[in-house]
């Protein structure tokens, strides 16, 4: 079941840091070289710092041989340490971004799996944040937090190590400072990590806000809808800015806490310590490396409390990419495979598809679809299609049309299975859509929504995307069945013409054509046009009926259209509403029973 996020402490903490750690096993050897140079720097620290004994009391000692020995054992020490240091920033560096390039792949190869209803219930600006906000936090601490957290800890346990060696007593003191700096640190880090999880779940949701607008900033403008967008916008915002100042205000207070802590331990030990040196319990050397071990007893707490920040966004960060690649990706248990085979049955030796079962058996591809007694609802108790029956012999056409939410694009979606069916079944040349395998089953379906998309680049590629190998040719070819080879010609590089920003730079009637080609290129049996033609002129759709007969030739159609004009010569026209069809027959059959079919007719006769 998918993970909620909330502001209260994550569930999930357990399963997030386990499957970080995963990832990170994948580099180990790069880790464990990190963790080794960062161990020898932090040791170099601690015996720098320890060196001030043996110099301090050369020196008071008159032992100038003995001082010059320390000063060089001293500058070796300090230059391993420098060494070290430069080695694991670099090391640690690639090995992040080996880390972040393995989590970046899996995420989106898993979001390729995932069914389409969990893109429609999210805004995409919250799917993008994913991939920036959230791995960024995680780059973050991999980069700032991994070895500072290994340096802080050899440091801290070295240092308390060394002052227990160094005078046991004042050691007692410097404990129980160190027991109350780490409970404060506890005592913040768990209320900060609550408001951290809380702003990276409200970041996602105010970029995809933003995302939104910013599409749709024609409608916007339109409907003067400037006020009130800002208005939402300032809600998201004061969410963000107070799940940010909840999570900041605790974090920030353990750096300040932690030094006023180790000032009032420095005072009382400097206080303690001259005492015992002016009585004789220890010598001057031991006494100054001492207290700049407790001077610096403060800075590895620091250095941890200061990650923290980094690590607590991260955790949050990295339990909201892990919640995703833990969904269930898109159930796939179909067994028919779409391959290519010569008909043995045929006089000539051309490849054909055909539907393999598992067993072997070859069914030729024809096309032929059949709802038989369909209900299906995108929400439980909330049916969109009841007892659906219907057939579609191979070459028919057959046309949906009835009001909006009648359901006409909902079959459609469940031809494709975008969605499965909740009762009754689908079937297709013979088989069970949920029986043929999803890939093998879209390979063997056309087609053009009533959104067009365009990717970033060239027209030739996004025509071609209908069929990855396809050459120019083909590619050509299918342009002139859409009759969108004329318009293509007269742009500056033609076929090369780079398209950006989902085709701003064209109209969308050019869109759409290049949408039809990219269906004909894929040469599919059955054919969807999902109000294919809605944002066509009537010009242009009477230029292309003719190329849009020869690309329906031979295969089964299934059209939406809320112009009638564009489904008269459908030899099947059902008429939708409320989830059942009331109509079914040609046009001319329809207009004879006077029903919803031909006040819909009608209506649109008038408007036109």
């Amino acid at each position: 079941m998918a993970r909620q996020l909330s502001g209260k402490k994550p569930k999930n903490l357990r399963y997030t840091l386990r499957s970080l750690l995963t990832y990170m096993g994948r580099h180990r050897f790069l880790l464990l070289a990190v963790a080794i140079l960062v161990a020898c720097s932090a040791s170099a620290n601690l015996l720098g710092t320890y060196m001030i004994r043996p110099v301090v009391n050369s020196l008071s000692s008159g032992d100038y041989q003995t001082l010059l020995f320390g000063i060089v054992i001293t500058i070796v020490i300090y230059g391993v340490g420098v060494l070290s240091s430069y080695g694991y920033t670099q090391i640690m560096v690639r090995a992040a971004q080996k880390v972040l390039f393995d989590i970046r792949r899996d995420l989106f190869a898993h979001l390729q799996t995932l069914p389409l209803k969990f893109f429609d219930s999210r805004q995409h600006g919250d799917v993008m944040s994913y991939f920036t906000n959230d791995i960024d936090t995680i780059s973050d601490a991999l980069n700032n937090s991994f070895s500072m957290l290994i340096q802080s800890f050899i440091q801290m346990a070295g240092t308390l190590i060394i002052l227990f060696i160094l005078n046991w007593r004042l050691s007692l003191v410097v404990a129980v400072c160190y027991i109350i700096m780490f409970w404060y640190v506890r005592f913040s880090g768990k209320r900060s990590k609550a408001y951290y999880s809380k702003q990276q779940a409200s970041l996602g949701e105010l970029d995809g806000y933003i995302e939104e607008m910013v599409n749709g900033q024609k409608v916007v403008k339109v409907f003067n809808h400037e006020k009130a967008n800002l208005d939402a916008f300032r809600k998201k915002n004061e969410a963000l800015r107070e799940a940010g100042t909840g999570a900041q205000s605790y974090a920030a207070t353990m750096v300040p806490a932690v030094v006023s802590i180790s000032y009032v331990n420095y005072a009382i030990v400097a206080i303690l310590g001259g005492i015992m040196a002016m009585t004789g319990k220890t010598d001057v050397g031991s006494l100054a490396s001492y207290l700049v071990f407790v001077r610096q007893a403060a800075a590895p707490i620091n250095q941890f409390t200061q990650q923290s920040n980094f690590l607590l966004a991260a955790l949050a960060g990295a339990e909201r990419v892990f919640e995703v690649m833990d969904r269930e990706p898109e159930i796939d248990k179909g067994q028919v495979k779409l391959v290519r085979a010569v008909d043995k049955n045929a006089s000539s030796k051309i490849e054909k598809w055909f539907w393999k079962e598992e067993e072997g058996t070859l069914t030729p591809l024809k096309g032929d679809v059949r709802f038989q007694n369909v209900d299906f609802g995108y929400q439980e108790r909330h049916p969109v299609l009841n007892n659906i029956t219907l057939y579609a012999k191979p070459g028919q056409k057959i046309a949906f049309v009835g009001s909006t939410g009648a359901g006409k694009t909902t079959i459609t979606n469940l031809i494709n299975r975008f969605y499965d069916v909740q009762g009754g079944s689908i079937l297709y040349d013979g088989f069970d859509v949920r029986d043929i395998k999803k890939a093998d089953l879209r390979r063997s379906l056309g087609i053009v929504l009533q959104d067009t998309h365009l990717f970033t680049g060239t027209i030739a590629d996004n025509i071609r995307f209908g069929k990855l190998d396809a050459s120019q040719q083909e590619i050509e070819q299918a342009a002139k069945i859409a009759n969108a080879d004329s318009f293509i010609r007269r742009l500056p590089r033609g076929y090369q013409t780079m398209i950006t920003s989902d085709g701003a730079n064209l109209s969308q009637g050019q869109r759409q054509l290049l949408a039809i080609a990219r269906a004909a290129v894929a040469d599919p049996p059955v054919l969807i046009l999902d109000e294919a033609t809605s944002s066509i002129d009537t010009r242009t759709e009477s230029l292309i009926e003719k190329g849009m007969d020869q690309l329906m030739k031979g295969r089964t159609v299934f059209v939406i259209a809320h112009r009638l004009s564009t489904v008269r010569n459908a030899d099947a026209i059902m008429v939708l509403e409320h989830g059942r069809i009331v109509e079914r027959g040609d046009h001319e059959s329809l207009l004879a029973q006077k029903g919803i079919y031909y006040q819909l007719y009608n209506g649109m006769f008038e408007l036109s």
